[in-house]
């Protein structure tokens, strides 16, 4: 088994080597399931468990304080599964699949989509709000009103292309307004590229962008945008969500793949063309016959790569 997985493009953090670990287990991790779809759940699950990574535990606060998960899973015979805005669950990729393999829908929301997660054995109700998320939204002066209110309240805090929320930038990066570092990994997504040498799997999980408005959902559960696979091989992709989903970018860089490009020319290429068109900040992971790639246009974006 080949895995790639990825832990978000963005800023560069301020404690590289420990994320890296994280990773590398994470990767080895899935490379030691039977399929290629046991083994993107498997390595996902380790980052979604990591409060260093914008997944799961950690993830970004909406403007109603509340984090959401997303997750969407493809192999390469197109069966697809997507989950998103679930308070609560800790595992997103778990209830993707759980979409895909149990459902005939490709898509389950809110809070039908957490019923279906505990009616299937996966954990609900887990506080995925860390105490460092929790003192940063209270300082943001949150809205407590309409919708309206919590537009113009966010208005200054949830960025374009690059997130600025909170008046910084990502993890390890500039001030923010009130002079601290902004630690939000806004660009920390989470995804995994698997195969066994005949077919493929691509996930990517997310806690979203920091300051959306309560109930956004952005690429990641979106086929095509935040991950995409088929017999050409997989990708994940990671960063600003609403224009991954514009370009997207994941099925961009697998159809790079079913053109005979290698993995690492495809993703250059994805990467490439979504700068032009947006201007904006990602990454993707892209798995093919050949071998794995990487490419963003961020300052940074951590990947491990195992085989076994």
């Amino acid at each position: 088994m080949r895995v790639i997985v990825h832990g978000g493009a963005g800023g560069v953090p301020d404690d590289p080597e420990p994320r890296q670990a994280v990773l590398d287990e994470a990767a080895a991790t899935g490379a030691e399931r039977a399929t290629p779809l046991d083994a993107v759940e498997a390595a996902v699950g380790v980052l979604e468990s990591d409060p260093r990574f914008n997944a799961g535990v950690g993830g970004a606060v909406q403007s109603d304080g509340v984090v959401r998960t997303d997750a969407g899973v493809m192999t390469s015979d197109r069966e697809i599964g997507a989950a998103c805005s679930m308070p609560g669950v800790e595992h997103a990729a778990s209830v993707a699949r759980v979409v895909r393999s149990e459902t005939p829908h490709v898509f389950v929301s809110g809070e039908h989509a957490v019923d279906l997660a505990d009616e299937f054995g996966i954990e609900t109700g887990v506080d995925l709000l860390t105490d460092e998320k929790r003192e940063r939204y209270e300082k943001e002066d949150p809205p407590r009103g309409s919708p309206r209110e919590h537009l113009d309240w966010l208005a200054s805090r949830f960025g374009s292309g690059d997130d600025q929320a909170g008046g910084g930038s990502d993890e390890g990066g500039e001030e923010g307004r009130d002079g601290e570092k902004d630690a939000a990994p806004d660009h920390d997504t989470v995804g995994a590229v698997a195969t066994d040498g005949e077919t493929f799997a691509a996930v990517t999980s997310t806690g979203g962008r920091s300051f959306a408005l309560a109930g956004r959902v952005g690429d990641v559960p979106q086929v095509g945008s935040g991950f995409f696979c088929t017999e050409g091989g997989g990708a994940s992709a990671t960063g600003a969500g609403e224009d991954i989903a514009r370009v997207t970018l994941s099925r961009r860089a697998v159809r790079h793949l079913e053109e005979g490009l290698g993995a690492q020319a495809a993703a250059d290429r994805a990467i490439d063309e979504f700068e032009e068109i947006t201007g904006s900040g990602a990454g993707v992971i892209v798995l093919g016959d050949d071998a794995a790639g990487s490419a963003f246009n961020t300052e940074g974006m951590q990947t491990s790569v195992a085989d076994r």
